[in-house]
C-alpha cells in the first residue's frame, strides 16, 4: 500500500548518480543504469538483440512472432505494446474531465492538463546542469543531457542506425516492421508516431480560434500562433553554436545542426541512404516502391 500511495504522491527515492533521472521503484533504477553501462542481458532468441529490460525483449520478440496481445474491445485494433494500446483506447473515451481555463483543451488525465498549461504559462521546471537549457517535461531534459555525453545507447538490429532516447528507437523500428499503432478516429488515416498523428487530427478540425493581429492567418492551437507571430516579429530565438545562424522555430535549428554534425537520422531500408530530412526520405523510397505522390 506504502508504494502503491508514492505513485499518487509523486514520490520517486531511487536517484541515478549519472544523471538527473529518479525512479519510484530499486528494480527500475537498476534498469535504468544499464542504459549508462550499456549491459544488455536479455537477448533474443530470434536474432542478435540484446536489451536492457526484460520488458524491451519481450516487445521485441513481438516483431519476429506478430503477436498483438492487447485487442481493442471496440473497433478491430489490436496492438504489440500496451502504451501504444492505453493510448488508442483514449480515443474512444468521451470524457475529458480536466479543462485548460486559458483555452479550449481538455484531457483524459490530470499530468496531461498540468504538461500543457506549461505552454500557456512559460514555466520550464526542468533545467540543464551544463547550460542554461530549461524544459517543460524531464524527458526533454534527459534527451538535452545526451548531447552533451554524445551518449546514443540504443542502437537498431535491423541497420546502422542507434538513439539518444529508447522511445525514438521504437518508432524508428516500426520503419522495419510496417507497424503504425496511432490511428485517426475521424478516418482510416494511421501512423508511426504519436506527434503525426496529432498533427493530422488537426486538419479535421474546423475551429481555428487563435487569429494572427497583424494577418489573416489562424489556428488551432495557441502555440501554433506564438510561432507564427515570431515571423512578424523578426523573432530568432533559436541560435547556432556553430557559427551565428539564428531561427524562430526550433525544428529550423535542428535542421541547420545537421549541416554541421552531418547526421543523417533518417534511413532507407532498401539501402545504404541515409538523409538529414524525413520529407527527403519519404521521396527516395518513392524509387524502390514506385509510389507516384
Amino acid at each position: 500500500m506504502k508504494k502503491h500511495l508514492g505513485k499518487h504522491m509523486g514520490e520517486r527515492p531511487f536517484q541515478c548518480h549519472l544523471c538527473p533521472v529518479t525512479c519510484t521503484k530499486d528494480s527500475k533504477l537498476v534498469a535504468h543504469l544499464r542504459t549508462h553501462t550499456g549491459e544488455r542481458p536479455y537477448s533474443c532468441i530470434h536474432c542478435n538483440a540484446s536489451f536492457s529490460r526484460k520488458d524491451s525483449l519481450n516487445v521485441h520478440v513481438r516483431t519476429h512472432t506478430g503477436e498483438r496481445p492487447y485487442s481493442c474491445v471496440h473497433c478491430k485494433a489490436a496492438f504489440s505494446r500496451k502504451d501504444n494500446f492505453n493510448y488508442h483506447m483514449h480515443s474512444h473515451a468521451a470524457e475529458r474531465p480536466f479543462s485548460c481555463v486559458h483555452c479550449k483543451a481538455s484531457f483524459i488525465q490530470k499530468c496531461h492538463l498540468v504538461r500543457h498549461m506549461r505552454t500557456h504559462t512559460g514555466e520550464r521546471p526542468f533545467s540543464c546542469v551544463d547550460c542554461s537549457a530549461s524544459f517543460l517535461e524531464k524527458y526533454h531534459l534527459l534527451r538535452h543531457m545526451r548531447t552533451h555525453t554524445e551518449e546514443r545507447p540504443f542502437s537498431c538490429v535491423h541497420c546502422d542506425s542507434s538513439f539518444v532516447m529508447e522511445s525514438d528507437l521504437v518508432a524508428h523500428m516500426r520503419i522495419h516492421t510496417g507497424e503504425r499503432p496511432f490511428t485517426c478516429v475521424h478516418c482510416n488515416a494511421s501512423f508511426v508516431q504519436k506527434k503525426n498523428l496529432v498533427r493530422h487530427i488537426l486538419t479535421h478540425a474546423e475551429e481555428r480560434p487563435f487569429s494572427c493581429v497583424h494577418c489573416n492567418a489562424s489556428f488551432v492551437m495557441k502555440r501554433y500562433l506564438v510561432d507564427h507571430m515570431r515571423t512578424h516579429a523578426g523573432e530568432r530565438r533559436f541560435s547556432c553554436v556553430h557559427c551565428n545562424a539564428s531561427f524562430s522555430r526550433k525544428y529550423g535549428l535542428v535542421l541547420h545542426i545537421r549541416a554541421h554534425t552531418g547526421e543523417r537520422p533518417f534511413s532507407c531500408v532498401h539501402c545504404n541512404a541515409s538523409f538529414s530530412r524525413k520529407t527527403s526520405l519519404v521521396m527516395h523510397m518513392r524509387t524502390h516502391t514506385g509510389e507516384r505522390p
